[in-house]
Formats: structure tokens, C-alpha cells, sequence
């Protein structure tokens, strides 16, 4: 909604402004005229008198519009909107009455001292003190007080005011906005365009909040749609064929959800998805190598999360090339204004890949700034604060090519919940098999049989060790593809490549799934264990991370893995997760008779189901706004707070007390008179920019608090100082949410 302007009144509103005025004007000179035949008044008498009659009929205007809500900034058309007029009038008119008096004056004593010399045009008031209204002020708003609300919660807002105050004339879009110079007129831009600061209570509301109102997602139960979209694309076949195959458990997963929580009034969404991997500017082969054995854990994931938003209700356009990506943001695209483009949003939120960052940042240019805050971007192994901020990383010495995006962290979206600091997406395991399938599996019997997780001879060396045991209890089996088997001891049974359902055959006949260190974090051994098979998980000590290991080289994180499988270690467990050092000769053997001695059930996280997909990306399409500065969810009843010890990270002081560390919850840790409600006092302290505060000195109660809100993180561990840490619980079996995150 722009701001008011007295000249862009409506042609009706400007004549009733006109006739009132033009009334009043002709009552003071026909007073004037009147008292000139009775008596001489001073131009200052006549004056209160206009004043006086102007008061009166604004104080009749008022009672006459007491149900307005009045207010220079609440819209256009109100109470406020004539008297601003009025104000703009009634400036003219006093000063054409200054001219006119003095006019007046001269004729007056020109008749008492019998002068009748004419008199010209070129007369002015000069000596003639008018009192004049500040009309200039009143337009603008500075004689009006703009009661602001509390900010708490909206940490950038006090930050954007000032920039406001210094750069708003930096460009003309700001004031097609409203903008005008005032404090009030930054708020409701920051409030209602931006979204940086809270919505002023007493504004009316925004046309196009409205407007959502009226776009409601229906969830989906057919495929029809989508197929149609994807077919168009040969890069999606293999995607394509993997919803095919899962389409009669994803539309029973929707309905199952439907009928456990209300889908209804939610907003439909425009989302843009684009594939940067698949696209032919990206270098990569991904589509044309997936029926061949190449990676597969890019393209699950982007299958499972299509889905989702297709079947939740959304209206979706896929892009796997740059002219597609132009095409759709044609709108904005070559916008060179600091401002978001007027009416209309192209997108609501965006769904890419760290490729496709590169790729969409390029299209749009400038107006890449106004998309920021909506970008999804998916990111297997994580990108924390650290390598996230630019300024930081590069102070740090950081040389990756995937950070320094300055984008809220927990907008990378993982595929296993090891990041706190970036958000779990996650995708499905999934089941290949249909009703008779099913039926005839229960008939199978387990056999003391191993599958070695490895389809790479190469991941097999150096672990005939490690095997020879495994092999003393079962045989072995693996699924190498390739002409190299040189790594495989003689004793293996090698079963090349194999399709899913074939897979899954041979995963419910099988008793142990082996681990042989790589590759780290994959999907199959979550199948594996969702076919009842124990996961023989390999630990590393010391932790696996860009410090010691070739392969986290170069990537936006810090992170250690405990193990191959650090999520299979921490949130599964026995008896279906068995994390082992392998060169350990006996607590392989161990392990191994254990997993054989007792009979193990299929088990599958919720969160990997179809069903805790669609609940968990719904929750964060409805509640995670990066477009906004407040930050509400989860909610702030979920916090918990805890102390890491110097030398503690805040990931590894929640996880030992069974809770996630919850970054939303920082800026809720990050004064004096915040960390006093946890019984941390601070008789001094101070502000600084990095990923190890808020923090403090328990013995002189000294406290540091985070600068720079991008880089609150729950990885890094102060060395001196105690971490003050956000945690808070989690579902079963969805980590994702908090107990009371729906």
C-alpha cells in the first residue's frame, strides 16, 4: 500500500475539498467586506478568526469520523487524509490573505490620508508577520507520533531503521513504497515489504494478505499433473520411475496424514524447483549415469521432495535448464532496483541445489537479494555458519567453493540430521515391493548370510581382516559392479548389479548388513534395517572430519564423524545398529554373535516413511519464514537450556542429554537480561562476531554475546569460556520436530 498524497486525491474527494473551502473562503471575505463597512480590524483579529473556523470545522470532521482509525501512516482515504489536505488549503489560503491584507492595508490608509495613487501588483507583505502553518512537517509526519512496537523478536529491525534513515533517498523505489523520510514510514516499509520489523497493530491490512486468503492447498491423491510436467524432461526418467514405483504408498501416506493432523487452511504456494545438478551447464552426467550404477542419493532425494510438495497441494514449476530458469523469473529478471518488484510474487519459495545457487544467482543479477530469504537448497552434507558467512570464512582462511553464501544456515536442507544448525529434509527408503511381494517375503527365512555394503571394489581394501571374520560366521554376499574385483576375497558371492525389488529379496534372507567405513552417511544400510537386517557400523577414533580425511576437504563443515553412519549410531542403535571398531579382531567377533543369536525386527524411522516426509516438510513450508525477522518456531516453550563446558560444543552438550541443539533459540540467549532468567549473571560484557558465543566467564561473570546474527552456531567449542545452549527435545522418530512443533 503506497503512501497518502494530497495531489493524487480523487477527482470527487478534491471538489467536496474545494466546495468546503471555496465556502469558507467566501464567508471570511464576506465577513471581511461586512466589518470593513462597520469598523476597521486588524489583519491579526481576522486572522484568529479564519484560524478559529478552520479549528472548528476539523473538530467536527474528527467527531464525524471518530470510528476511523486516524494516524498518518494507517492508509489512505481516513480522517487524517482531510486534514492533511485541509492543512495544505488552509496554507494557501493564509497566505493570500497575508497579500491580500496587506493590500487592504495600503488602500486603507491611502483613503485616510487622502493618497490616490494607484496600486500596483508588485505589492507584498513583506513587513506583515504571518503566522503560518508547518505544513511541510505535518506532510511528513514529524508532528505526528508513531507508537512503535516491541522489536523483541526481530533482531535485523533496529539495523534496517538506521540503514533506512541514511539510504532511503539511494533509491526512488523507497518512495514508491511510501517511503518518506519519517521513522513510521521505514517501519511499515520494513514491516510490510521487507518484513524485517513486527506489523504495526493499528495499520490496516496489506490487500494482498487478503488476497492469500483466498489460494488454499488441497492435498493430492493423483499423479496426473506431475507426470505430465516430468515427462517433459528426459533428465527426470529415472525420477520419474522411482515415483511411479512408490505412487501407491505416497497417496496412502497423504491420506494417513490427513486424517492425524488438519491440512486444511494452509496456503498454496508457487515454488520454483530447479536441478542445477541435472542441467547440461552443470558439467555433470547424474541423469544419463543413474541407470548405470552412478550416485543415486542427489536424485532420491529430489524425487522424494517433488513429491511431497506436489501431493501437499502446491503449484510447482521445474526448471533443469537455464532457459527454464530465465523463463520463469522473466519478471524480475534485469530488475536493477534496490526494492522488490511491485504486485505480484513470481515465487513464494525456492528449491535448489548449491549448483543451481551459482546458476540463479547469475540470472537474476540484482534482484537475487530479494529472493534470498525464500531458497531451500538442498545440501547432503551440510553448510555451517562458519563457512556460510563470507566474511567470516574468509577471515578463517576458508578455501571452499561451496560457502559464502550469507544465507540463514538452516536454509540447507540435509539428508541426515547431523547439522543442527542446517535443517533435516531428509528423504524415503523405500519399499519396492507390492501386496504379493510382501506376502511371499513373510515366507522367507533368514539365513546366516552377510551383504556387504559396498558396490565399489575399490571400498572393499585392505579389509579381508575385517571380513575373514564376518566370514568364519556367514557367507558373504555382495553387489560389485564393474570388471575390478580384485578387493574381493575368493569367498565372496558377488551378485553385480541389482534392481530394488531383487534387493530387497536378497536384504530379507540376509542377517547382518556390513559396514566397510565408505561411503559415509548413504541410504542403504536405513534399508537394510527396514528389512530387518543388523547394520555392523564401523566406528572412527579418532572422528573422521576435513581435518584428517581427503574426502571432507574443501567442504563447508567441520564435522566429525564418529562413525560411517553417525545417524544409524545415534538415533537407532541396538539392536539394529552395531558401531564397532573393526580393527578390533574381537569385538567384531562379539557383535557378530550377538546380531546372530537373536532375531531382530524390520524397523524404519518414521521420518523415512512417506507419511513423516509429507509431516515434516509441511511443517516447514507453514513455519520456517527466513522473510521475516522473527523467528517463532519451533516455539520458544520448546527451549531448553544447557551449558557446555569449555572445550563443548552446544551440538555435543544437547546431544548428551537426549535433545537437539536449536538455533532459532539463539537469539532468545543473546542479552544480559535474557541469560539471568537461566542463572547466568553478567556483571560485565561485551559483542563480538564469532561462532562460539554467547558465551561467558563463570568465575568473573563476564558475558560475550553474538554480533553478527548469521553466525550463531551450534558447532564450535569455546576453549576457555562456557557455551549458553539452545536445546530442545524431539519426536520419535522425527528429529526434525519438536514434541510440540504441530
Amino acid at each position: 500500500m503506497g503512501m497518502f498524497h494530497p495531489w493524487k486525491l480523487s477527482s470527487q474527494k478534491l471538489g467536496f475539498f474545494l466546495v468546503t473551502f471555496g465556502f469558507i473562503w467566501g464567508m471570511m471575505l464576506l465577513h471581511f467586506t461586512i466589518q470593513q463597512r462597520s469598523q476597521h480590524e486588524s489583519s491579526s483579529m481576522l486572522r484568529e478568526q479564519i484560524l478559529d473556523l478552520s479549528k472548528r470545522y476539523i473538530k467536527a470532521l474528527a467527531e464525524e469520523n471518530q470510528n476511523v482509525v486516524d494516524g498518518p501512516y494507517v492508509g489512505t482515504m481516513t480522517a487524517y487524509d482531510l486534514k492533511k489536505t485541509l492543512a495544505v488549503l488552509l496554507d494557501n489560503i493564509l497566505q493570500r490573505l497575508g497579500k491580500l491584507e496587506s493590500k487592504v492595508d495600503i488602500l486603507i490608509f491611502n483613503a485616510s490620508s487622502g493618497n490616490s495613487s494607484n496600486v500596483t501588483s508588485s505589492v507584498t507583505p513583506g513587513g506583515i508577520n504571518v503566522e503560518k502553518v508547518n505544513v511541510a512537517d505535518l506532510i511528513n509526519g514529524a508532528q505526528e507520533h508513531c507508537e512503535l512496537p516491541s522489536m523483541d523478536g526481530f533482531p535485523h529491525c533496529e539495523g534496517k531503521i538506521k540503514w533506512m534513515k541514511d539510504m532511503w533517498r539511494s533509491d526512488p523505489c523507497y518512495a514508491s513504497y511510501g517511503v518518506d523520510g519519517s521513522t513510521c514510514s521505514f517501519f511499515i516499509y520494513l514491516s510490510e515489504v521487507e518484513n524485517w520489523c513486527p506489523h504495526l497493530p493499528w495499520r490496516a491490512k496489506n490487500p494482498s494478505e487478503d488476497a492469500d486468503k483466498k489460494g488454499r492447498s488441497e492435498i493430492r491423491t493423483d499423479f496426473e499433473e506431475l507426470y505430465l510436467v516430468m515427462s517433459k524432461h528426459e533428465e527426470f526418467r529415472w525420477m520419474m520411475l522411482r515415483i511411479k514405483r512408490m505412487a501407491e504408498a505416497w497417496v496412502g501416506a497423504i491420506k494417513s496424514l490427513a486424517e492425524k493432523q488438519n491440512l486444511e487452511n494452509r496456503k498454496r504456494k508457487k515454488i520454483l524447483v530447479h536441478l542445477g545438478l541435472l542441467t547440461k551447464e552443470s558439467g555433470f552426467k547424474i541423469a544419463e549415469s543413474a541407470f548405470s550404477g552412478g550416485p543415486l542419493g542427489e536424485l532420491v532425494q529430489w524425487s522424494d521432495l517433488i513429491t511431497t510438495l506436489y501431493l501437499l497441494g502446491h503449484d510447482l514449476k521445474i526448471s533443469a535448464s537455464l532457459a527454464e530458469l530465465k523463463e520463469i523469473m522473466k519478471k524480475v529478471v534485469g530488475n536493477k532496483s534496490g526494492c522488490p518488484t511491485q504486485g505480484d510474487k513470481v515465487v513464494d519459495l525456492i528449491y535448489i541445489d548449491i549448483v543451481g545457487l551459482s546458476q540463479f544467482k547469475k540470472t537474476l543479477g540484482p534482484s537475487w537479494v530479494h529472493y534470498q530469504c525464500m531458497l531451500r537448497v538442498l545440501d547432503s552434507f551440510g553448510t555451517e555458519p562458519e563457512f556460510n558467512h563470507a566474511h567470516y570464512a574468509q577471515s578463517k582462511g576458508h578455501k571452499t567453493p561451496w560457502g559464502k553464501w550469507n544465507l540463514n544456515p538452516q536454509q540447507f536442507y540435509t539428508m541426515f540430521p547431523h547439522t543442527p544448525d542446517n535443517s533435516f529434509v531428509g528423504f524415503v527408503v523405500e519399499q519396492h515391493l507390492n501386496a504379493s511381494d510382501i506376502k511371499h517375503m513373510d515366507e522367507i527365512k533368514r539365513q546366516n548370510q552377510s551383504l556387504v555394503y559396498g558396490k565399489v571394489d575399490n571400498f572393499w581394501k585392505d579389509k579381508k581382516k575385517y571380513l575373514d571374520i564376518i566370514h568364519i560366521y556367514t557367507e558373504v554376499h555382495g553387489t560389485v559392479h564393474g570388471i575390478s574385483t580384485v578387493n574381493l576375497p575368493s569367498y565372496v558371492r558377488n551378485h553385480g548389479i541389482l534392481s530394488g525389488r531383487d534387493l530387497q529379496f536378497l536384504l530379507r534372507e540376509t542377517k547382518l548388513f556390513v559396514g566397510l567405513s565408505f561411503p559415509y552417511e548413504g541410504p542403504a544400510p536405513l534399508e537394510a534395517i527396514a528389512n530387518g537386517c543388523a547394520f555392523l557400523n564401523p566406528k572412527f577414533d579418532p572422528p573422521k572430519s576435513s581435518k584428517n580425511t581427503d574426502f571432507f576437504k574443501g567442504k563447508p563443515t567441520t564435522r566429525e564423524l564418529t562413525s560411517q553412519h553417525p545417524y544409524a549410531e545415534v538415533y537407532i542403535g541396538k539392536p539394529h545398529v552395531w558401531t564397532v571398531n573393526i580393527d578390533d579382531t574381537e569385538e567384531v567377533e562379539k557383535a557378530v554373535r550377538s546380531i546372530l543369536n537373536q532375531k531382530i525386527e524390520p524397523y524404519l524411522p518414521y521420518e523415512f516413511t512417506c507419511e513423516g516426509m509429507l509431516q515434516r516438510v509441511n511443517a516447514f513450508i507453514e513455519n520456517q519464514d527466513f522473510c521475516h525477522g522473527q523467528v517463532m518456531w519451533p516455539p520458544l516453550s520448546a527451549l531448553q537450556v544447557k551449558i557446555a563446558e569449555s572445550g563443548k560444543s552446544c551440538k555435543q552438550v544437547c546431544q548428551e542429554n537426549q535433545m537437539i541443539c536449536e538455533p532459532s533459540f539463539f537469539q532468545h540467549l543473546n542479552k544480559d537480561k535474557d541469560l539471568i532468567k537461566y542463572g547466568v549473571e553478567c556483571l560485565t560484557g561485551e559483542s563480538t562476531n564469532d561462532i562460539v558465543v554467547p558465551a561467558y566467564d563463570e568465575e568473573k561473570k563476564h558475558c560475550i554475546f553474538q554480533g553478527d546474527l548469521l553466525l550463531f552456531s551450534c558447532a564450535g567449542a569455546h576453549p576457555t569460556l562456557k557455551r549458553v545452549c539452545p536445546c530442545r527435545d524431539y519426536m520419535k522418530g522425527q528429529v526434525a520436530l519438536c514434541t510440540g512443533c504441530l
